[in-house]
């Protein structure tokens, strides 16, 4: 069965806590593990970053900082996969080697952060190297890799695709600071080069985006990879 890891961005799942959108996530994720082998890796999103932010006005060190946000993470993903109901392994897993094990129910495997000083990207990049995934997905809250932040910089060049190696050149001078916020950071950018698996860069706004993208051969957001060609759309 073809494998499909995501890292699905804390502000997408939760731009606020109340306003989060598991709601509408959960029965996308549910159709798209009928047809693939799904891992899900989320992040901390804003929620972190104020538990982050609460920690830094204590003094706290950067490292206790980091398992901070990566208690955040784990939390968003057991709501997740409570949303997610029987369609999801009920246990959250805290390394690979776990997420790995619970892949054999063919349920949806949710996690979030694992070490300190490597974001929930840098988690899927690796999770999806181990299992062999056809394609990872980063959803996130720009609809495409630019050239600098569309936010700041109106002249930012928008990417449709692009290597391993001009993604590193954009991202290289990513922080490591815990709470950090980048559209993928350079751990994961680095994992994605060596490995050789597909990288598809995605608004995760709208989850509808996520099957448009995979199955409907609708070109969204930024496609990285080496070679010629497209995995997409998938064929489970």
């Amino acid at each position: 069965m073809t494998c499909v890891v995501l890292s699905l961005g804390g502000s997408v799942l939760f731009p606020t806590l109340e306003g989060n959108t598991l709601g509408a996530y959960a029965p996308v994720l549910q159709r798209l593990a009928e047809k693939v082998q799904l891992f899900v890796v989320v992040g901390g999103g804003g929620e972190a970053r104020r538990y982050i932010a609460a920690a830094r006005q204590l003094g706290v060190d950067e490292a206790t900082c980091d398992e901070i946000g990566i208690m955040v993470t784990r939390l968003n993903a057991r709501l997740l996969v409570s949303a997610l109901k029987g369609a999801a392994c009920p246990l959250v897993p805290v390394n690979h080697a776990e997420a790995l094990k619970c892949a054999g129910s063919s349920r949806i495997v949710v996690m979030g952060g694992v070490t300190p000083a490597q974001t929930t990207d840098a988690v899927a990049a690796v999770l999806a190297e181990q299992a062999g995934a056809a394609l990872l997905v980063n959803l996130t809250s720009v609809d495409a890799i630019y050239s600098a932040d569309p936010r700041q910089d109106p002249s930012a060049q928008r990417f449709t695709r692009l290597t391993p190696v001009r993604l590193l050149q954009i991202v290289g001078r990513g922080s490591l600071a815990a709470g950090s916020n980048a559209v993928i950071d350079v751990v994961a950018a680095r994992v994605v080069q060596r490995s050789g698996i597909p990288l598809l860069v995605l608004d995760g706004r709208d989850p509808r985006n996520l099957e448009r993208a995979l199955f409907s051969g609708e070109q969204l957001g930024t496609l990285v990879m080496e070679r010629e060609g497209s995995p997409l759309p998938l064929k489970p």
